[in-house]
């Protein structure tokens, strides 16, 4: 399938062209930037090399539709699909979107959240639906890889009216994070779902986003894209008390500080200009402002990505993306020097040594180092490309049926916790057996007991294991006081501790953790349905206003499984399902790429 992507910005506009299957081919890379004068600077890539002149379009319109002639000359046709970067999506929409009247609508509707980028991200849109009228027009959205982010991490402590407007956090560059993340797995040869990662996509925009596990879980933009780090012109992170403090000195109307914090801050206000290159030549030739805007902007990204380190609980991975993360090895070192304490030492020489072309991503972290640091180019266009083409997947084929379980709380035990909390040589006594070929529920309860309260009468689920494990949901999790992290079964490492009671004596142990949704299947039963082991999905279930769509379920392939997706009490409750219900999936497509150069 061709898919063209647009990326609309209010003074640029970047375009490419990919193949996406059956191999994932970056075929044409574009863009039109320095709209001024009724002209504009276009810029073209492909296999047969570069191409640069000045063209007479005036806008974001005049230049998509010079795009069908661009295309045409050179003999690309068969496109299928366009995809846009919708730079927010607020609170409802999470997912990629098949865009018509009604869709464009409820988008436009949250121009109130991004005035600066939805407008032309919108005008794109507008334009290309007019230019190929017969398309399908997809919207990815900027914010969407952030909407696994929990509540604790994107609530604003404000009054809940304010609340009620979409005041909140919902985080920026998701397409760029999340491509990071798969990036830096499949470079370090390991399961994305066993990293711990913090992406630093430094740019003219700029963000840090902790990701855990495949999951997005923080990101230092918010509710705007002004949060956060320093930036090229915007003020990152400031205290919104300057808003009344201006008004009252300067007399400045909150319109005049918003464009200023917006547009005339960050590199810009510390150094007099944006462009992190000419920053760095003049801090070297002694430029005091220069220097202090190089230390500002190191320092806040420094103290966010070890904040993450805390809020994930470890970090295995530094990434750097962006053209400052790719291309300024001094900006990198500073960010590097003083997260020592985390077990991350840089390689000098390796630092210097960068220089990426395509799809690259050296590792610079000194031998011996616990943190992996690699570099990489990101690829927004491509997962741009990836999630338009994901999105259109014939309804017969991406929509198949599966039973929904819900799995409430309950604890798997290793024999010596068994003993102490049922007497020496205890058994468990089967009471039924579960669906899982080898697995019951045991006759034997449990109480866990947290510093805030207890929980009575929980299951014990047998055979007997090789460590504790002890599964609730995040409402109990409230209950007991304890802040069990959301874990795939067995990934047990630094999960907190909480007391067992039984008949006989009580344990303390670790093991405490909120299960992550997960489908069992069988080999026959996975080729059917097109699954692999280890392989993430998205799980529709229900339809109407009770109707969810749970991402990331994890697909594990046993040889006698039982074909079944199992959620948590809480996930039930929100989805309508009392015991069991079905649901429909969609496999999330995680294909090798192969990406021209810059």
């Amino acid at each position: 399938m061709k898919v063209l992507v647009f990326n609309a910005g209010s003074s640029s506009l970047k375009f490419g062209l990919f193949e996406t299957a059956p191999a994932e081919v970056h075929v044409l890379k574009g863009s039109f930037a320095h709209f001024r004068d009724g002209a504009a600077a276009l810029r073209l890539s492909d296999a047969g090399g570069e191409v640069a002149e000045t063209l007479p379009v005036a806008d974001i319109g005049a230049a998509i539709a010079r795009v069908p002639a661009i295309l045409a000359a050179r003999g690309l046709d068969g496109i299928a699909a366009i995809g846009h970067r919708i730079v927010h999506g607020g609170a409802s929409f999470t997912a990629p979107l098949v865009l018509g009247a009604a869709e464009i609508a409820a988008v436009e509707a949250l121009r109130p959240l991004a005035p600066l980028h939805l407008p032309a991200n919108l005008e794109a849109v507008r334009v290309a639906r007019a230019t190929w009228p017969g398309l399908p027009q997809v919207a990815v959205f900027d914010t969407a890889f952030h909407a696994t982010n929990p509540p604790r991490a994107t609530t604003y402590a404000v009054p809940a009216a304010w609340r009620a407007t979409g005041l909140r956090r919902y985080g920026f560059h998701g397409t760029s994070h999340r491509y990071v993340a798969l990036r830096a797995a499949e470079a370090l040869d390991e399961p994305l779902d066993r990293l711990q990662i913090v992406s630093c996509h430094l740019g003219n925009g700029a963000s840090v986003c902790a990701i855990d596990r495949g999951l997005s879980v923080d990101s230092s933009m918010g509710m705007t894209p002004l949060e956060g780090l320093v930036m090229g012109t915007r003020s990152g992170d400031v205290d919104p008390g300057l808003f009344g403090h201006l008004h009252r000195t300067l007399g400045l109307a909150i319109p005049v500080i918003e464009a200023g914090l917006y547009g005339e801050s960050g590199l810009r206000a510390l150094a007099g200009t944006a462009d992190m290159r000419e920053v760095e030549a003049r801090a070297g030739g002694g430029d005091e402002d220069a220097r202090l805007a190089l230390e500002v902007y190191a320092y806040r990204t420094r103290k966010y990505v070890g904040a993450y380190a805390a809020a994930m609980g470890g970090i295995d991975v530094l990434a750097f993306t962006g053209g400052i993360g790719e291309n300024s090895a001094s900006m990198r070192r500073r960010i590097c020097d003083g997260l020592e304490f985390l077990g991350l030492r840089l390689d000098h020489d390796l630092n210097q040594a960068v220089r990426l072309r395509g799809r690259e991503a050296p590792q610079i972290a000194a031998a011996g180092s616990r943190v992996r640091v690699i570099v990489t180019e990101t690829a927004e266009q491509l997962m741009i490309a990836r999630e338009t083409a994901a999105a259109l997947v014939p309804a017969a084929a991406a929509r198949r049926a599966i039973p929904v379980a819900v799995s409430a709380r309950h604890v798997h035990l290793e024999a010596a916790t068994a003993a102490a909390l049922f007497g020496p040589g205890a058994t468990l006594h089967r009471q039924r057996e579960l669906r899982q070929p080898g697995s019951f529920a045991a006759a034997e309860e449990v109480a866990l007991v947290g510093p805030r309260g207890r929980i009575e009468g929980v299951r014990v689920l047998g055979p007997l294991r090789d460590r504790d494990q002890i599964e609730i949901s995040r409402t109990d999790s409230f209950e007991l006081g304890i802040d069990a992290p959301l874990r795939d079964s067995g990934d047990l490492a630094g999960t907190p501790r909480v007391v067992l009671e039984g008949p006989a004596g009580r344990v303390e142990t670790g093991g405490l953790i909120v299960a992550a949704r997960h489908i069992h299947t069988n080999p026959a039963d996975a080729a059917r349905l097109g699954l692999a082991d280890g392989q993430r999905v998205a799980v529709q279930v229900g339809d109407g206003d009770r109707g969810l769509s749970f991402g990331h379920v994890l697909v594990r392939v046993t040889p006698q499984g039982f074909t079944e997706m199992h959620i948590d009490t809480d996930e039930a409750n929100a989805a309508g399902i009392r015991v069991k219900g079905a649901g429909a999936l969609v496999p999330m497509t995680r294909h090798a790429a192969r990406i021209l150069g810059p």
